[in-house]
């Protein structure tokens, strides 16, 4: 009953004030969250300068601050999603380079997007489906909270995305292959098993990967994808395909994850505050029997 509350008296209501009122709640929101009540500061600090030993600690702070500010933004941009129209949608997240993808779906060739969680992803997960030819298919992992899990779901998959747990995926699969399909994964989510992830090096640091994008590409021969977003202006994103591998199956192990987070690398060095530094990315430490960037041991 409380999250239904929570829901409909609280979240509903913000979600559909106009945009110059969520912007000034917004602001409200940082000054609280960033001197009042520090959320994760620490965290975020650290995992700045971790990525970045280059910077002073005055251009660390300053990144920080910026990431709060669009942090917040997207949280009431996200609050948004939940009542925004199918044309706000596209008219705030402008794909580039669309004809590159495509060209697959014209061919019946379903393939595999890649990208990070960096400037508004969520905003991109709703309009993807209304700019693209192929079905699109969001692989997510479950919320606990099965009230918000329903609502997320709703509220992503309303103009087009279809949504499938990692938990469903594989018993959906081969329905799905049926018709050229899309499908979208993250890549920088910390993997709940340290000894089934790819390891390797990203942004100096050893990194575990979900090895789920490489597999599914090479398991189908999917090519794959990068969504690179960029934030033009307050509210107004654009993302732009770049093509990854046209046929995975041909490269090395770890090719395929290597490539996509060296475009993520390249996106955290244009502009560092838009990606989600409050993520404990870094949670896992490489056990000893895990190499970087071989296979994991038999079990």
């Amino acid at each position: 009953m409380g999250n239904k509350i929570l829901f409909y008296l609280v979240i509903m209501p913000i979600s559909k004030l106009p945009y110059f009122l969520l912007y000034g709640l917004s602001d409200v929101f940082f000054l609280v969250l960033y001197y009042v009540i520090p959320y994760r500061k620490k965290l975020v600090a650290k995992n700045i300068a971790l990525c970045f030993p280059e910077k002073s600690e005055r251009e660390v702070e300053a990144v920080q601050r910026a990431y709060y500010r669009h942090f917040c933004d997207l949280v009431f941009e996200s609050l948004k999603n939940f009542s925004i129209s199918e044309e706000a949608a596209h008219a705030r997240m402008e794909p580039i380079n669309l004809e590159a993808i495509q060209k697959y779906a014209a061919e019946g060739r379903s393939v595999v997007l890649t990208g990070g969680h960096y400037t508004n992803w969520e905003l991109w997960a709703m309009a993807a489906a209304g700019h693209l030819d192929h079905t699109v298919v969001g692989i997510y992992k479950k919320l606990s909270n099965a009230f918000f899990d329903d609502k997320m779901r709703e509220s992503r998959g309303k103009f087009g995305m279809k949504l499938v747990s990692t938990r469903e995926l594989k018993g959906q699969l081969p329905e799905l292959q049926k018709v050229a399909s899309a499908y979208v994964y993250a890549i920088d989510q910390s993997p709940g098993d340290p000894m089934k992830s790819y390891w390797t090096t990203f942004m100096g640091i050893e990194t575990a990967c979900p090895y789920g994008a490489e597999k599914y590409a090479k398991d189908f021969d999917n090519p794959v994808f990068y969504g690179r977003g960029r934030k033009v202006k307050r509210g107004y994103f654009t993302i732009e395909y770049i093509l990854v591998a046209e046929n995975p199956r041909e490269l090395g192990y770890g090719e395929v994850l290597e490539r996509c987070n060296a475009l993520l690398e390249e996106d955290l060095r244009h502009a560092p505050e838009f990606w989600l530094w409050t993520h404990k990315r870094w949670k896992h430490k490489r056990p000893a029997a895990m190499e970087m960037r071989t296979p994991p041991p038999k079990q």
